[in-house]
């Protein structure tokens, strides 16, 4: 088992990781796309096939990074060159920490173009914007942020310098603070939301949607929904991006890498399901479609607050916790380029995250701008954003994924495996992860994959 430390720090406890890896893993996936995915296949089925793919492909692929990232203790380029030469394995491993880190920087470019909607939408809701709203002018309102490229350029702005300055601080005075208050804030916003849409929708018919699992309204597309699912599941845990390796690193030697990933992948489906407690009940109230895809949030929702009693002021606390879970994940996503730049160039925590942050920032400005003024530059028929997005969700994470599977269930020793996982190599609980990452998860996400692209 590593008994090294990090030169970036350690988490003071196991709250603070728990903490931290929830805050990365919940994210505008949980609680913008996990609803109205949820919407398009028919709610309650969808839901239980999500659950068993968390259970059966986030968990173990999870253990398995977090095992890499402690038994490493660096960033994920160096932390996997280290690891292959422990195992007697090729030196191009360490590419998986490459595709990582890659992944990570393309995700922030256009994520905080996105945060940047949440902030701004905070404004909107909380000046009263959203009050008499119909669908036209709801569609209206959003069409003119998007399109204003100044506007999305400042609050973009915004969204980096709060990132920067979080993960500038270090682990003990940056990262685990702002979780610390982020996290129970954010959880406490989904309560109040979830409370309030008891009060003011249609709660009862917002739960049987979510939890009724009626597999005749999936039908002909049941294959999809499992796929997409899976894709969901995977992607919802933030893995395959070096986030959760790196934080995985300044995990404590003794610590339960099972036990932890349980609870993580526990309270992350608990925001996910949450999220559609809060969301559900408000869209049915007002007469709204609750598959309207990713619309959903910011469309759908402020026509139903704009009708509400109170709506001004809830609307504004539900993107208000948008951007907590946002802002928790995009710190997780920038401090593995970070850590690489502190560790192989020398320089300091505040100039690393200053250097990172600009560079995401830059490509940040590519993105917004294939929004309105760049619209008729594609590559691929795809804007900036859309195709960063789709190369991440479709091609490099799901890579990674596999890769991580790979090296954690058929590369590494099982006496190493078994010994950071602090389990017995023949014991059962240690067979079935085993299973699990070696057969199980990545063929699960090879499928993924496979339907991502069109070949499946």
């Amino acid at each position: 088992m590593s008994s090294t430390t990090s030169i970036h720090g350690m988490w003071s406890s196991r709250l603070a990781f728990i903490l931290a890896a929830t805050g990365s893993a919940v994210g505008l996936g949980n609680i913008w796309r996990f609803p109205y995915t949820a919407g398009e296949y028919g709610g309650g089925a969808f839901v239980l096939v999500y659950l068993l793919c968390v259970a059966a492909i986030g968990v173990p692929i999870m253990m398995a990074e977090i095992m890499l990232g402690r038994r490493g203790r660096q960033s994920p380029i160096n932390s996997m060159r280290a690891l292959a030469r422990e195992e007697g394995a090729s030196p191009f491993w360490q590419l998986l920490g490459w595709v990582g880190i890659l992944s990570g920087f393309l995700i922030l470019s256009f994520y905080s173009v996105i945060a940047g909607w949440t902030l701004a939408y905070v404004f909107r809701a909380a000046g009263g914007l959203f009050s008499g709203v119909d669908a036209a002018g709801s569609e209206a309102m959003f069409n003119a942020l998007v399109a204003d490229p100044e506007r999305l350029l400042a609050w973009h702005t915004v969204f980096m310098v709060m990132t920067a300055l979080i993960v500038a601080r270090g682990v003990s005075s940056g990262l685990e603070q702002a979780v610390r208050w982020l996290m129970p804030a954010l959880f406490v916003l989904l309560v109040v939301m979830v409370l309030y849409a008891a009060q003011a929708g249609e709660f009862r018919a917002g739960l049987a949607y979510l939890f009724y699992p009626d597999f005749a309204k999936l039908g002909a597309r049941f294959g999809e929904a499992v796929l997409s699912a899976m894709g969901q599941a995977f992607f919802s845990l933030s893995l395959g991006m070096g986030a959760i390796m790196i934080y995985g690193s300044y995990l404590n030697s003794r610590a339960s890498i099972g036990q932890n990933v349980g609870i993580i992948a526990g309270m992350d489906t608990l925001v996910a399901l949450l999220a559609g407690m809060a969301i559900f009940p408000i869209v049915f109230a007002n007469g709204l479609e609750p598959g309207s895809g990713p619309g959903l949030i910011f469309q759908t929702l402020p026509i139903a607050f704009g009708q509400m009693p109170g709506g001004s002021l809830f609307g504004a606390l539900f993107f208000v916790l948008l951007v907590f879970a946002a802002w928790t994940s995009a710190i997780s996503l920038l401090e593995p380029m970070v850590a690489w730049l502190v560790e192989n160039r020398g320089l300091s925590r505040p100039r690393a995250a200053a250097l990172a942050a600009a560079a995401v920032w830059l490509l940040g400005i590519a993105c917004l701008l294939s929004l309105n003024l760049w619209s008729d530059i594609t590559i691929l028929g795809r804007g900036f954003l859309v195709l960063f997005n789709d190369l991440t969700a479709n091609v490099l994470l799901p890579l990674g994924g596999v890769a991580i599977a790979i090296f954690a269930g058929w590369i590494m020793r099982r006496a190493s495996s078994a010994d950071e996982l602090g389990l017995a190599g023949d014991g059962l609980w240690y067979l079935v992860w085993l299973v699990l990452v070696q057969f199980v998860a990545p063929a699960c996400v090879v499928l993924v994959f496979l339907n991502a692209i069109g070949l499946f």
